[in-house]
């Protein structure tokens, strides 16, 4: 296994050299959409090409599935299920949010060891918080071991996407007696349940550089994490709902809402 602390340190140092002094900072052509409405800056692209070519280094023989590098060669995705040693990496998590001068970003890595998640790390360099796991080790900050708390009778947490009656989650959540806030960065969301101040976190997508991390994060911190569907979460898929929560009441609770059928119909 890679050394936990030299992955975290590299993460803070590398968000403290490259993404904190273009916040608020970014020109104009330090920024493009690589999509229709998905921003990438020149921080996002930094950041990963100096993850990539260190996290090599702390792992020899290990290779980088990085969210810009897919963006172009989507093929670059299948090595989520086909890399013996993988790191999983999100260089600024929540770009909308950093493009525009506002907080809600994060640094999000993943180690893989033949397709299963090993550790986790995320960062929130504006909050200087830092929550990272280990397989079998727990979950971690500042030292402290996390343990999440069972959630109240009216949690909080994010809720992302659309119910299969076609509503939007947050506000099928809001109506079951859940308090949703939806900061724009999966990695701040994660963050939020491991430390307690959030009690679920719901996504539309499964995509690895956003979840790989964080899931493993919340089993690790005695959370529940799977796919919406119950089965356990795969880095290696990318197109299903993923769900974690605080404990496996609140999860079960925040499933049923978002998936129970408008009353007269059939959820298909």
């Amino acid at each position: 296994m890679p050394d936990p602390e030299a992955v975290a340190r590299l993460i803070r140092e590398t968000a403290q050299s490259v993404i904190l002094p273009r916040f608020g900072t970014l020109k104009r052509e330090e920024m493009r959409e690589k999509a229709p409405g998905d921003l990438v800056t020149i921080a996002d692209l930094e950041t990963e090409r100096r993850l990539t070519a260190r996290l090599t280094e702390i792992a020899p023989g290990s290779a980088v599935l990085g969210e810009e590098a897919v963006a172009a060669d989507p093929g670059r995705l299948s090595l989520a299920a086909t890399c013996d040693s993988l790191w999983i990496v999100d260089p600024v998590d929540g770009t909308a949010n950093f493009a525009r001068g506002h907080p809600g970003f994060s640094v999000i890595v993943a180690y893989l060891e033949h397709g299963r998640t090993r550790a986790g790390w995320i960062f929130d360099p504006l909050g200087d918080r830092l929550v990272w796991a280990e397989a079998g080790a727990g979950a971690w900050s500042d030292g402290r071991r996390l343990r999440v708390a069972p959630a109240p009778a009216e949690p909080v947490g994010a809720a992302y996407g659309r119910t299969v009656s076609g509503v939007r989650s947050a506000k099928a959540l809001d109506q079951a007696g859940m308090r949703t806030h939806n900061v724009g960065s999966s990695g701040i969301e994660y963050i939020n349940l491991a430390l307690g101040s959030a009690h679920f976190a719901l996504h539309s997508r499964s995509l690895p550089w956003d979840h790989a991390a964080g899931m493993f994060i919340a089993i690790e911190a005695g959370g529940r994490a799977a796919f919406l569907d119950g089965t356990r979460y795969d880095p290696a898929i990318h197109d299903r709902p993923v769900l974690a929560a605080s404990d496996t009441a609140c999860w079960a609770r925040v499933r049923d809402a978002v998936t129970a059928p408008v009353q007269g119909t059939t959820a298909p």
